[in-house]
């Protein structure tokens, strides 16, 4: 006769359970699987930092598209689209934060309004020395030489960006023209952006924040700072509305609107994610890297020219 072959056992580790009790104990070999999957500390990394370039490429893509063309001009009524259980006092120490998110990125799209994407995102950069010296005061940061060098890159990329149109408004800072009122809203962007990342790394490490509570509040409270805005600015008149969605466009108008709220989301949760598993300087760096695809868009598919000047700042930038 064959000698009896032993018996294999299957357990499937509890980890409600798992420590309360030892595995039982069998004659034959054991398969143990894990109910879940463990992820090596890079991958943790760059999964949130991944996620994050994704989203915000998609967003300022399909934003670009919304306002920059058809004569779009309800901003507000764009935002408010892109958008635990509810704690009032929470939300009362919440509520600059989300006041910080409605100023970044109302001026984020009215910046796109009038300036060209890869001006736009190369001048994004200027954010970031702006929180990686927030960091040093509120977090006990270091900022080393090498974080100088590339600080002074990016400025002077900048500078190398927009000098053609530094020129202009220079020149016509009397007239007012539209660049001048971009880089206005531009720099309010900067300064804006640089509060909403730092202040809410900052309430996160207080309240211990998982990501979609922070999603929750960010987008909650947002609402009524954008709708009511809305209503009060922007023109609901039926001729301005036939205008900014003329018929023969409105279908695309509005999906653009729809997909841009969804990226929004996804925008809003991966920021929330980098922020929480690394540092506010990590995340805006990360921000800063993704500008080239998001530049070159600009020159594929809105017809921003691909001048010297402009490849050049791009190149310095990156």
């Amino acid at each position: 006769m064959t000698e009896a072959k032993p018996d294999y056992k299957v357990v499937i580790n509890d980890n409600n359970e798992s420590q309360a009790r030892p595995a039982p104990q069998t004659n034959g070999p054991s398969v143990v699987a894990s109910s879940g999957i463990t992820l090596s500390p890079a991958v943790r990394a760059s999964l949130p930092i991944a996620s994050y370039c994704f989203a915000s490429i998609l967003m300022t893509v399909t934003n670009k598209y919304v306002v920059s063309g058809y004569g779009f001009n309800m901003n507000f009524l764009l935002l408010t689209v892109q958008y635990r259980d509810f704690d009032k006092d929470e939300a009362r120490k919440w509520f600059p934060i989300a006041a910080a998110l409605v100023t970044m990125i109302y001026t984020g799209s009215k910046s796109l309004q009038y300036l060209r994407i890869p001006v736009y995102t190369i001048f994004k950069n200027l954010t970031i020395i702006l929180i990686a010296y927030g960091e040093v005061l509120w977090f006990g940061g270091n900022v080393t030489h090498m974080m100088l060098v590339s600080f002074g890159l990016m400025v002077f990329s900048s500078l190398i960006a927009g000098w053609a149109d530094v020129s202009d408004t220079l020149s016509e800072l009397v007239n007012m023209d539209s660049t001048f009122i971009g880089y206005f809203w531009m720099a309010t962007n900067c300064f804006s952006s640089a509060a909403f990342v730092l202040y809410m790394r900052k309430r996160i490490k207080l309240t211990n924040f998982k990501d979609f509570d922070t999603v929750f509040y960010n987008n909650f409270l947002s609402i009524p700072l954008l709708i009511i805005p809305s209503f009060i600015f922007e023109d609901w008149s039926a001729e301005n509305l036939a205008r900014t969605f003329p018929e023969e466009t409105r279908s695309q108008m509005v999906y653009a609107m729809i997909f841009s709220g969804v990226s929004a989301f996804a925008m809003s949760y991966a920021s929330a994610w980098c922020v929480r598993t690394t540092s506010s300087t990590t995340y805006s760096m990360v921000g800063a890297l993704n500008k080239l695809p998001i530049a070159a868009s600009g020159i594929l598919f809105f017809g921003d020219p691909a001048t010297f000047a402009n490849v050049t700042a791009i190149g310095i930038g990156k």
